[in-house]
Formats: structure tokens, C-alpha cells, sequence
């Protein structure tokens, strides 16, 4: 079981030494290009944009992460003063956050 707290340590390291994209529009069309490695949602996201970001990421087998906490906090996590409903993850850089997410999948 991989806890909440290491997926925002590495998600903060993916920030600080990868490429982050915020914002719902955005990662769409990273999912829908196929360049994104991981996409992570909020939990409290517009169910038609879970919904279209869910569908697309899995004809490109890119992972989803559902983050257990609200838009203000994910926005808080990447240190914005804004709500993020949905970010991707396209270089992790030095982080973990990509095998983290593959072991809690396979839980």
C-alpha cells in the first residue's frame, strides 16, 4: 500500500526537477497527443472531465492518478495560489512518482 504522503513528495520532486503541466485543457491535449507519462486528477474534478481524461489516457495506456484530495489542495501541492483540477506528468525528472503509481496499481 503506497500512502498518500509519498505520492505528494513525489509528485513535489516531479515539479521541482521534471515538466508539470497544469491545467484541465492542457493535460487533454497532452493525453490526447499521447506525450503525457501520468495524469493526475482531483478528486472533486468535473465528472464529464474525469471522464474524458479517463477515456483518452487509456487508448494512449497512460496511468490515472486519483488524487484523494480537492482542487485547491493539488493546486497547493504545486504550489499555485489556484485550483488544479487535473496536471500531467511529462518528465518526472529525478522523481519516483511514476513507479509509485504503477505499484499501487498493481495492488
Amino acid at each position: 500500500m503506497v500512502s498518500t504522503i509519498d505520492f505528494v513528495r513525489a509528485l513535489q520532486m516531479a515539479i521541482k526537477t521534471g515538466e508539470v503541466v497544469l491545467g484541465s485543457k492542457k493535460t487533454l491535449k497532452l493525453v490526447l497527443h499521447g506525450k503525457a507519462k501520468l495524469v493526475v486528477i482531483a478528486a472533486n474534478a468535473p465528472p464529464e472531465l474525469k471522464r474524458d481524461i479517463e477515456y483518452y489516457a487509456k487508448l494512449s495506456n497512460i496511468p490515472v492518478y486519483k488524487f484523494p484530495g480537492t482542487n485547491i489542495e493539488l493546486g497547493t501541492l504545486a504550489g499555485k495560489p489556484f485550483s488544479v483540477a487535473a496536471m500531467a506528468i511529462v518528465d518526472p525528472g529525478q522523481s519516483n512518482i511514476l513507479d509509485i503509481v504503477m505499484e499501487e496499481e498493481s495492488e
